[in-house]
């Protein structure tokens, strides 16, 4: 013999079974990716910068093309253009958080002058000032580095996936309009620069367990006058978007290193 429900039971036992069915999937809280660090991060060199102007962060920077790329991601975008390791502890920092399972970071650069220093190159003899960066580099931005991840592996989730990135050589063998004022001397020494650079950032992300992500490689056959360069040369009448990746750079680049870690 059987049953027979009326109309109300069956409709709550539908609602009942409609929210069982629905409910791990709603349970699964989005990875949440925290992006901090400079100009390199917040996408300066992409002409766009619609996610904010102060900072200059783009929907072309590697950041918010993985959060898009990837599902169920929730990206708290802080990177901003000219940040040092300074700012990322003053201003940045506090985005990072137990929920964080997810975080990127390119820092560094700023602290030691970089884009300062190839602008010099421009403008006159740069080679002194290469030579001098590089060698009190380790002494400089180690101990900088450090504070940042540790601030960032005592804020972050237990198991929080850090995906540190470095900064690509900015030349080719070859000059073009890009490197306008720029020796071939001069390049190689700023190229140098980038590889001691790359050193140290590794080190100390290695001792913090990190995973380091070296841009080298990646553009070694994309500097700045190449056939298909994925960095700005100089940008005579926007300067700001000088010697940074463009969009391709952004994408075909950077973007790829940091889904090799996170998927």
């Amino acid at each position: 013999m059987g049953f027979r429900f009326s109309r109300a039971a069956r409709l709550v036992v539908a609602v009942v079974c409609s929210l069982a069915l629905a409910a791990p999937a709603g349970a699964l809280a989005a990875d949440r990716y925290v992006a901090l660090g400079d100009s390199f991060s917040s996408g300066v060199g992409t002409g766009s910068y619609t996610l904010s102007s102060s900072c200059k962060r783009s929907v072309y920077a590697y950041p918010y093309l993985v959060s898009q790329q990837r599902a169920n991601t929730a990206l708290d975008f802080v990177a901003c253009t000219g940040a040092k390791t300074s700012d990322v502890m003053a201003n940045q920092i506090q985005a990072v958080n137990t929920a964080t399972s997810i975080v990127s970071v390119t820092i560094g650069g700023n602290d030691i002058g970089f884009s300062d220093l190839i602008v010099q190159c421009t403008l006159g003899e740069c080679s002194a000032a290469l030579d001098s960066a590089r060698a009190s580099l380790p002494t400089v931005l180690s101990p900088r580095l450090d504070t940042v991840y540790s601030a960032i592996r005592n804020q972050a989730a237990a198991g929080a996936r850090v995906v540190v990135l470095g900064y690509p050589r900015m030349f080719s063998s070859a000059g073009c309009f890009g490197t306008l004022g720029i020796s071939s001397t001069e390049r190689a020494k700023a190229n140098q620069l980038a590889e001691a650079l790359d050193g140290v950032i590794a080190a100390r992300a290695a001792a913090f367990l990190f995973t380091y992500k070296s841009a080298l490689a990646p553009f070694s056959t994309h500097a700045v006058c190449s056939s298909s360069s994925w960095l700005n040369g100089l940008v005579l009448f926007n300067t700001g978007e000088s010697y940074h990746p463009n969009r391709n750079g952004q994408s075909a680049g950077y973007a790829p290193l940091v889904r090799q870690v996170v998927g």
